[in-house]
């Protein structure tokens, strides 16, 4: 859900000139934009949501991730950094992937045009029925979510304007994946934001997460742990303050 309200914010509130949407519908395709790409992170585990939203194809192409993200890992950690067996958590649940994702989309419809953005349409929205309605969604074999994206992803096109900001749906979906990244900032593993680019500590995959007096806040997480500004020379080292202690 935080997903889809962060495309409503995007849709609504993006400059026209930078392709902002200039109707409720172009809103709404925004927010299914967000929300789909808010489980793009978990492309890196074929046990994701993800991973069984196209059956065999989206399964080929976690494992895939899987390693691609583990080798990267391994090629640029340094001797402080712990030994990992698999990729989950490390290259897709950093920030450089999410404005890589944002700008492969961008550069896609822009290329494109309107088929490139009912391409990426089909893919997100089959990803953001899965994380809108996921009781419904399992409960149903991947040819029928495939199916109905394929089929909102018809309807809308000819809703779609013909020159179709690429700007505004690249940043729908740099959104939706720093979304993700957000939420698991807050939990106790949390996530390389950096990693593999800026070594914080020797490490290179460095976890941003809560401080420990923070991890048994329960949720909503949000409500009680709020980040706040550093100085510059410590801009890589996250610091929360807690509205209650447990």
């Amino acid at each position: 859900m935080s997903g889809a309200g962060a495309g409503l914010a995007i849709g609504a509130f993006l400059p026209v000139e930078w392709g902002g949407a200039t109707s409720p519908t172009e809103v709404l395709v925004f927010a299914g934009v967000t929300a789909g790409a808010a489980l793009l992170p978990d492309l890196d585990t074929p046990q994701s949501t993800l991973a069984r939203s196209f059956g065999l194809a989206s399964r080929a192409l976690a494992h895939i991730t899987e390693r691609v993200s583990k080798t990267i890992y391994d090629l640029t950690m340094t001797r402080k950094d712990a030994r990992i067996s698999n990729g989950h958590r490390t290259a897709t649940h950093t920030l450089w992937f999410a404005l890589l994702a944002g700008a492969g989309t961008a550069a896609l419809v822009s290329a494109f045009g309107k088929n490139g953005a009912i391409g990426v349409l089909f893919f997100m929205l089959g990803l953001a029925i899965r994380g809108l309605a996921p009781n419904w969604a399992k409960k149903q074999d991947w040819i029928y979510v495939t199916g109905l994206s394929l089929a909102l992803a018809v309807t809308v096109w000819f809703a779609l304007p013909a020159s179709v900001g690429s700007a505004a749906l690249g940043a729908a979906v740099t959104s939706g994946v720093a979304m993700h990244l957000l939420g698991d900032v807050i939990t106790k593993r949390g996530v390389p934001l950096l990693g593999g680019v800026v070594s914080i500590g020797g490490e290179r995959w460095w976890n941003f997460r809560l401080p420990d007096h923070c991890e048994s806040v329960r949720a909503p997480a949000w409500t009680e742990c709020w980040p706040l500004p550093v100085p510059a020379s410590q801009l890589f080292w996250p610091t929360a303050w807690c509205g209650r202690h447990t």
